[in-house]
């Protein structure tokens, strides 16, 4: 009768063991990457000489983004430009429009950011010249019509 009730608990102890290795093995393993690119920084489409216009609710153009190549990637659902132009159209103000050599637009769509040789040119009204400003990155927030930058920024105007 002693003899069965000791044989249990080594085995149970056994039993114990083995589960939690089990449990910590599985545990300490990584995950096992997904073969599907998205863990991989490469894009998952490319567009050539791409235009996109936002308008407000009159069917009137608000802003146009445009770019000689634009590429999505879908890790961080991020899109970068290649060359990109930023037109903003204001009623009764001149156009604005923003230019580099590179850009990227967050994952919202809410911040656009130019790099490299960043351009904007104000159009001239009946009382101002043209305005130019010059500068090397940009953060632009379309939505709320505003640019922003802590890099120095050279400005030029046209007299009238």
């Amino acid at each position: 009768m002693y003899g069965r009730h000791t044989i249990w608990l080594p085995l149970a102890v056994l039993l114990l063991l083995a589960l939690l290795t089990t449990w910590i093995d599985h545990a300490v393993q990584q995950a096992t990457p997904k073969i599907d690119g998205s863990s991989q920084h490469d894009p998952d489409y490319t567009m050539i000489n791409f235009n996109a216009v936002k308008t407000d609710p009159n069917g009137s153009p608000h802003h146009l983004l445009a770019a000689v190549e634009m590429r999505h990637f879908p890790d961080d659902d991020s899109t970068e430009l290649v060359r990109p132009r930023f037109t903003q159209y204001t009623v009764d103000k001149p156009y604005a429009q923003i230019e580099s050599q590179r850009g990227l637009v967050s994952s919202n769509g809410e911040n656009v950011y130019f790099m490299d040789n960043v351009k904007v040119v104000r159009g001239a009204t009946k009382d101002k010249g043209e305005l130019t400003l010059v500068t090397d990155y940009l953060h632009v927030i379309p939505d709320q019509d505003l640019a922003v930058t802590d890099h120095p920024v050279v400005i030029k105007f046209l007299e009238r």
